[in-house]
């Protein structure tokens, strides 16, 4: 049996370190929560190369006495608490003890700092918690920290770190939530010498978020300050027609404290569900403040969870109170002169298409009749169904020759299980049933439904629900989705653009001037090139603002900013590993928002039009998302279901 024996004091340290420092942003949030606590009304981050070279953190607090410096930097050494009894009323942002002893840990400390009281302040340089200088020196108030060459003794954390452009961005949206957080502090944040952003610290939270997010959201934002039995809440909506792909504009804050819950999450977006469209997520600053002893924040080292007593009753509460706000209001976004009305969406009506739509059916009409491949132009004003950029690009291969495909690819991205009739049978989406045998099949090469030659055979008998043709050909009847064929379409047609680096580009006069966040101003300079091959033209703009020169021709009708804003929250996610190739591909996926849609009344000539794009795929079977084109069903299955075959 191996022998036991007790780890060194050094083991120990790193261990401990890596429950609480998991990259330079970790450092930050830390030295920042403690100058907070320390009544702090200013404070400056500054780092260079991501801070993983370099971090100073600047405040002028209360500042720490000499003799307790060295104290300050053993574990669980605190001023916050007293007693394990204390833990259930914490009231302040720090409390465990373990942030300078396992910064210290893994880095090169230096410390300077003074009390207000105090002639002269104190230095303290500690590299790998042994202590190297302890002395009396000049300083003003406050305290500051260096922290120097992060995980320099431990390598294998360190090259775990992303790039320093992403460790940078990832300080840079803490530091906005901690200023969002605490609108009473002044926060000035200097990355590799550029002064990134500076607060005023004058309290007013809306001039915060004009600060960080810029006019638009600014512009949209719902009031909301009210109060429950648990808790009190005040702070901003953000109307629904601010959303975006991911939660990196979900901020709320609880007793002060930056936090993570998926419960408050849940909240949020179940109470704008009906409002925002699917995996889309809202806007919103909430400050929450809730009885501290009915808080656990003693939940991780990091301090960014916590629990409630009652997390049922506080659900339910929140839910509540964020729905009522949300849907008491009127929703109807005011028109700028010289822009297109963007109005309310009315139910739709397969009698009376809608003013975008009907644009989109002309153009496949004019197409039809110049013999040309159809493009159609999607408004700004339509709220697409899709995640564009959803994670289902993998494309199906087709049927091997000779072979038939069954009904049981028809699921979609496996949402459907086939259900089980009596006789053997299936039952398939639309009532359909499979017999055994498989009488019933997807088209396939050998059946001739998309050649040419098919073209004088095939009749078409109309269309059901405004969104699927039904096609009689042979002895069967094949049924198309409209949406997925022409999803298909163009997404091969952009494809084959990717692959000739063929992209025309549109100018935009006046540009669009957007305000992009820490990440998506890193994902758009790591993606810029791809980004630009398709068709865009970005210059910045001043600050963190980007005008947008030009844009795909392709989609002309699409808001450009809202158009890039969803591709730089998908790419967001997209490793940095990723092949610019791979990325181009992902891009291309954006042609999915110009296919027509459901519930669109198509002619017949259109229909036919559309079918003959199919022709020349390789693949026509399915959409870029995995789902049917087409599905048949043979003369054979429909007079078995009708009795006359026994």
């Amino acid at each position: 049996m191996p022998e036991i024996t007790l780890l060194s004091q050094e083991t120990i340290d790193k261990i401990a370190a890596g429950e609480v420092v998991e990259r330079p942003s970790s450092v930050v949030k830390e030295l920042v929560e403690n100058a907070i606590d320390a009544q702090a009304t200013a404070i400056t981050v500054e780092i260079k190369e991501g801070g993983i070279s370099l971090i100073r953190i600047t405040d002028n607090g209360c500042g720490i006495a000499h003799e307790q410096v060295p104290l300050a930097f053993l574990r669980h050494s605190t001023s916050k608490i007293r007693s394990a009894e204390d833990l259930l009323s914490v009231r302040s942002l720090g409390f465990r003890g373990e942030a300078l002893s396992s910064i210290a840990a893994v880095s090169q400390v230096e410390l300077i700092t003074k009390e207000v009281s105090a002639v002269t302040g104190t230095r303290y340089v500690v590299e790998g918690s042994k202590e190297k200088e302890y002395e009396e020196i000049g300083a003003p108030d406050g305290t500051t920290f260096l922290v120097r060459n992060l995980f320099y003794n431990v390598p294998a954390r360190r090259k775990f770190l992303k790039t320093a452009q992403t460790e940078g961005g990832y300080i840079a949206d803490l530091v906005e939530r901690l200023a969002l957080s605490h609108p009473n502090v002044s926060f000035k944040f200097i990355s590799n010498g550029q002064t990134k952003l500076h607060t005023s610290g004058s309290s007013n939270e809306k001039d915060m978020i004009y600060h960080i997010y810029g006019r638009d959201i600014t512009a949209a934002l719902i009031p909301i300050d009210t109060g429950t039995e648990l808790f009190s809440i005040r702070g901003f909506l953000g109307k629904p027609v601010i959303s975006r792909g991911n939660r990196n504009y979900e901020n709320y804050f609880v007793n002060g404290r930056y936090i993570r819950s998926s419960l408050i999450a849940k909240a949020i977006e179940e109470a704008y569900k009906g409002l925002i469209m699917q995996r889309q997520y809202p806007f919103c600053v909430l400050y929450v403040t809730v009885d501290a002893a009915l808080l656990d924040v003693n939940v991780h080292p990091t301090k960014m969870e916590l629990r409630f007593s009652d997390n049922e009753a506080f659900y339910r509460s929140l839910y509540d109170v964020l729905r009522k706000t949300l849907t008491h209001r009127e929703y109807i976004p005011e028109v700028p002169a010289g822009e297109e009305k963007k109005q309310s969406r009315p139910p739709v009506s397969p009698q009376a298409p809608e003013p975008f739509e009907q644009r989109r059916i002309q153009n496949l009409r004019s197409a039809v009749a110049a013999d040309s491949p159809y493009e159609p132009r999607y408004s700004q004003s339509e709220p697409s169904n899709l995640n564009v950029f959803e994670k289902l690009l993998a494309r199906s291969e087709p049927a091997p020759a000779g072979q038939t495909q069954k009904a049981d690819a028809v699921r979609e991205a496996g949402s459907y299980k086939a259900k089980e009739l009596p006789g053997g049978q299936q039952e398939l989406p639309g009532g359909q049933q499979e017999l055994p045998g498989g009488q019933q099949e997807l088209f396939h090469t050998e059946s001739g439904f998309l050649t040419p030659e098919a073209v004088k055979k095939r009749r078409i008998i109309g269309q059901l629900f405004d969104t699927y043709w039904l096609i009689e050909y042979g002895d069967k009847l094949f049924i198309v989705d409209q949406h997925a064929a022409h999803e298909k379409v163009l997404y091969e047609r952009t494809m084959e653009r990717v692959k000739n680096r063929r992209f025309d580009s549109q100018n935009i006069s006046p540009p669009a001037v957007l305000t992009l966040s820490p990440q998506e101003q890193e994902t758009l300079e790591r993606c810029r090139e791809q980004i630009e091959q398709f068709g865009y033209e970005i210059e910045p703009f001043g600050g963190r603002e980007y005008a947008v020169t030009a844009a795909p021709a392709d989609f002309e009708s699409i808001d450009k900013g809202s158009m890039l804003l969803e591709l730089l929250d998908d790419l967001a996610g997209f490793g940095q590993e990723r092949t610019p190739e791979l990325i181009l591909e992902k891009i291309a996926s954006m042609s999915c928002k110009a296919a027509v849609k459901g519930g669109n009344r198509l002619s017949r000539q259109e229909a036919e039009h559309l079918l003959n794009e199919l022709l020349d795929l390789e693949d026509p079977y399915h959409c870029p998302h995995g789902r049917p084109t087409i599905i048949s069903m043979s003369r054979y299955e429909i007079e078995k279901k009708f009795k006359r075959i026994i």
